[in-house]
């Protein structure tokens, strides 16, 4: 899973989230620590408003909650969320001594981003194309 600092450096960076029945989020507070959310219909489902989306729980939680402001919740997409928005910029995946490294095509020239884990040098490579798309 995604750690919590690259999940809010996505959404700083400008990652926007529609959620989808499977994905993960947490509540990023410190009563929340550790508890991850999964999006589902029978537990808790993305209810739209002209307003804005609130995540509902449907009463299967075991702390009183029954909803969270979309901008309250922090996502904590998948590897292969995170790899599918990388697009046409990925290149390869590979394991090093160092971890893990993604090579992407950022501007012409290859980038490489080494990472623990895949979903967090996806991560790290997909920060690095949005901070690039705003500028």
């Amino acid at each position: 899973m995604i750690s919590l600092p690259l999940a809010r450096a996505l959404r700083t960076a400008g990652l926007g989230w529609n959620p989808a029945s499977g994905d993960r989020f947490t509540l990023d507070q410190a009563e929340t620590v550790g508890e991850v959310f999964t999006v589902s219909e029978m537990t808790i489902e993305a209810h739209r408003y002209a307003s804005g989306t609130i995540l509902g729980f449907n009463g299967t939680t075991e702390w009183a909650l029954d909803s969270v402001a979309l901008e309250d919740a922090l996502w904590l997409p998948r590897e292969d969320q995170l790899r599918e928005l990388l697009r046409g910029a990925f290149r390869s995946l590979r394991r090093t001594e160092a971890g893990l490294e993604v090579d992407i095509d950022f501007r012409g020239e290859t980038q490489t981003h080494c990472a623990q884990t895949a979903a967090d040098a996806y991560a790290e490579a997909l920060i690095t194309l949005i901070a690039a798309a705003d500028r």
